[in-house]
């Protein structure tokens, strides 16, 4: 919408507007001392003494990756090309991001019975990474764009969704009651880091190799994923572990 009424520049400013409004009402009522802590971590103690956490954190740096970095710009601009509007662009991909929210909201309920564990995460990771692939090389046979992406998309948000869900719920399990604060923020911290490095390849990869090229690299991040999920143990095995230390 902002693409449409002011333009490229013109939503840069707006939204830095934005930002700017949230930042002085943030320095004026927040306390000085909130999240502050009383000793501050060095950078070899933000890695975590439970390896399970270091190597969930690693997939999930290249789950993020593999979203953006096909979702941010090459689809956008991609979708652009075919005669999409700004506006149409821009509500399509926000109705994708409330159905993402909504599914992963839901996605406790399909672990209730079962809770996930390591082998969870590599079938959850390997099932997405079939996706993006087929999309690609659907389009690369010349089948009709626009429904090979729509339905694309929506499968997979929903096991996008369903695996974000699950790495949440393994982050929680693993993590020390005294640490889970430090622990949960490193791994969000990975988040952020597969979502920075996907979001800028994501427009390097688009001029050089186009939408598929992007699609292609989506499905090595998930197969990263999934290769470093193989260090994630099994609920019988992450419960012997816990017996022993304990």
């Amino acid at each position: 919408l902002l693409l449409a009424l002011i333009g490229f520049r013109g939503a840069l400013w707006a939204l830095a507007g934005m930002l700017a409004v949230v930042l002085v009402v943030a320095i004026i009522l927040l306390p000085r001392n909130l999240g502050r802590s009383k000793a501050k971590p060095k950078f070899q103690q933000i890695f975590s003494k439970t390896a399970e956490i270091n190597w969930l954190s690693a997939a999930r740096f290249f789950l993020f990756g593999a979203r953006d970095v096909w979702f941010v710009i090459g689809l956008p601009v991609f979708l652009s090309t075919l005669g999409w509007s700004h506006t149409e662009v821009g509500g399509f991909l926000a109705l994708w991001i409330i159905g993402y929210g909504l599914v992963q909201a839901a996605a406790p309920r399909l672990f209730r019975q079962h809770p996930p564990d390591g082998i969870s995460a590599r079938l959850w990771a390997g099932l997405l990474a079939l996706l993006p692939a087929a999309i690609a090389i659907a389009l690369s046979q010349g089948i009709q764009p626009e429904g090979v992406l729509i339905i694309g998309l929506a499968l997979f948000g929903i096991v996008f969704a369903i695996n974000s869900a699950l790495h949440s719920y393994l982050i929680l399990l693993y993590s020390d009651r005294d640490k889970v604060a430090l622990n949960i923020g490193f791994y969000y911290m990975a988040n952020a880091g597969g979502r920075l490095i996907g979001t800028v390849l994501s427009g390097w990869i688009y001029q050089t190799q186009g939408l598929i090229g992007c699609l292609w690299w989506s499905t090595g991040f998930v197969l990263l994923a999934v290769v470093l999920s193989l260090r994630l143990p099994s609920n019988a095995v992450w419960q012997t572990r816990r017996q022993i230390v304990s």
